[in-house]
């Protein structure tokens, strides 16, 4: 699932604060803040699409992520890779080695995680 960016950036919030009333999502956003309402419209289709709760309290309500982060970044990865790389992982990491500007280091670094994979893997 890949959410618009305004939704994903109320995710982001969510994630980083696990609970949020609506004070709490507009504080984090840089000046100048969305309008509460706009916020609100954006909560209420997060809502819709299952990956927000929320618990109310009186006339307030404290929102949460119901999807993790790591799952939703997956599926987004996962996504790429089956929409631009022929669901072919190995060109998806050719393509990231290459085209993008990682040191010398980065690579090694890379290399040990997929070779610690390969390991549990057996």
């Amino acid at each position: 699932m890949q959410l618009p960016n305004a939704e994903e950036q109320i995710m982001k919030y969510l994630w980083k604060l696990e609970k949020a009333f609506m004070k709490d999502i507009l504080n984090e956003f840089q000046s100048p803040k969305p309008a509460t309402t706009t916020v609100a419209t954006l909560l209420r289709r997060m809502i819709d699409k299952d990956v927000v709760g929320y618990t109310q309290y009186g006339k307030r309500r404290q929102y949460y992520p119901k999807i993790k982060k790591s799952e939703y970044f997956a599926s987004h990865i996962n996504g790429l890779i089956h929409n631009f790389f022929n669901d072919s992982a190995s060109q998806f990491a050719s393509f990231f080695t290459s085209e993008t500007n990682l040191s010398e280091k980065e690579l090694e670094e890379l290399r040990d995680i997929v070779n610690k994979r390969i390991k549990n893997k057996k």
